[in-house]
């Protein structure tokens, strides 16, 4: 697996990736109608950097970028979407080592998820084991299409 910066040329790419996570309405707050323009302004525009992880074909991406501006802009936030069929491969884990990695490059000083859903154990295992420590729950905050009112918790893992 290689990780690459995302580039204009991957727009096909990240939508595909994409599409199907949001359209399922279970792990990003997103409106599961969202449109392939803005899905694709939301995870590459502003101040975030997207990356692509591939292999003969793109498995995931993940963006990065500061979870707040002027006094918290030392924290780092995260994205991160594998791609259907590519789960169970080390895809997340292999995501999760570059984008630890690159915000250290980019002089973050610590990592935040600010809204992971806690139905999506599969991703709470994996940061857990990175040194992610639940800092926070919400309890009820996200509306999850088979599970109903389900808790959100906020991460956190220092970077030096």
């Amino acid at each position: 697996m290689r990780v690459r910066a995302a580039g204009p040329g991957d727009g096909d790419a990240l939508w595909a990736i994409l599409a199907p996570i949001f359209a399922a309405g279970e792990t990003y707050a997103i409106d599961p109608k969202i449109g392939r323009a803005e899905a694709l302004e939301l995870w590459t525009g502003g101040s975030h950097r997207a990356f692509v992880i591939e292999a003969a074909e793109p498995l995931g991406t993940y963006y990065i970028g500061p979870n707040q501006g002027g006094g918290g802009a030392h924290v780092a936030n995260a994205g991160f979407a594998t791609a259907s069929g590519a789960t169970g491969r080390g895809v997340a884990r292999a995501k999760l080592d570059h984008a630890l990695a690159t915000a250290v490059t980019m002089g973050f000083r610590a990592m935040q998820f600010n809204f992971v859903v806690a139905t999506n154990t599969r991703a709470l295992d994996i940061w857990t084991r990175a040194g992610f420590e639940t800092v926070g729950r919400l309890p009820g905050a996200f509306l999850h299409p088979k599970a109903g009112y389900v808790d959100a918790l906020i991460l956190y893992r220092s970077l030096v």
